[in-house]
């Protein structure tokens, strides 16, 4: 079965438009937990646009799910990892105007310090990912600087003209093909929801989805653990 990673990014954009410590932020991980989220991902941007250090702190402490910390590679947020310790970390490309992260990370045009990041972050036995586009020269990439997952990138293919959904399927389906021939482990996310999933889980290819924006959008009106289960049982 494919693991679900949520991400509960949104549920503290929308206590940071009030700052009234609502809603909570572990009480969203813990409804996660009930509807069967496998993990939480949280992305702790340079600009603390929504997710604080102390979420990050609470969450690895007290929300009894692994946790995944999305990052830019920089030094700042890589030592609070570093005392973190979470269960595993996924870099990706961060821009200070961008609503949400846009396009995979660069890993071919930065080996040398995407690769000191992950090699340092691996020294505390953190699962090091790398959300990428699905490119050869990417996955390759990632692979010569010992990443231990690739996360392909999703969203080209969730915002493509529905004629042109198919090539990009077949795309994420041969990346997933070769970033598990470099001995990667392959998981998929961005943009992912509750109809558009159905192509990619089908693939058969991935260990783990991390979804947020469809969830989060969706509990509005289910309520959080029973659109986490829902999706689980698309996954399943």
């Amino acid at each position: 079965m494919i693991k679900l990673g949520v991400n509960i990014d949104h549920v503290a954009t929308l206590r940071e438009a009030r700052k009234e410590g609502v809603p909570d932020i572990l009480r969203a991980a813990q409804a996660a937990r009930k509807g069967g989220a496998d993990g939480i991902t949280v992305h702790l941007r340079q600009d603390r646009r929504h997710i604080q250090e102390r979420d990050v702190h609470r969450l690895k402490e007290k929300s009894g799910l692994p946790l995944n910390l999305e990052m830019a590679a920089v030094e700042e947020i890589i030592e609070i990892a570093l005392d973190i310790k979470p269960a595993s970390v996924c870099m990706v490309p961060e821009k200070r105007k961008e609503l949400t992260t846009e396009g995979g990370l660069d890993v071919a045009g930065n080996k040398e310090k995407i690769g000191k990041a992950v090699k340092k972050l691996q020294h505390k036995d953190i699962e090091i990912s790398l959300f990428i586009d699905p490119d050869i020269k990417q996955i390759e990439a990632a692979a010569a600087v010992s990443a231990d997952v690739v996360e392909i990138h999703t969203g080209s293919y969730a915002n493509a003209d529905p004629k042109k959904k198919k090539e990009h399927i077949e795309i994420i389906s041969r990346s997933a093909d070769i970033a598990d021939k470099e001995g990667l482990i392959v998981n998929a996310g961005h943009g992912l929801d509750y109809k558009n999933v159905d192509a990619i889980r089908d693939l058969g290819k991935f260990r783990e989805f991390n979804i947020g924006y469809s969830i989060i959008c969706r509990a509005i009106f289910t309520g959080l653990e029973r659109a986490v289960k829902e999706m689980k049982e698309k996954l399943s």
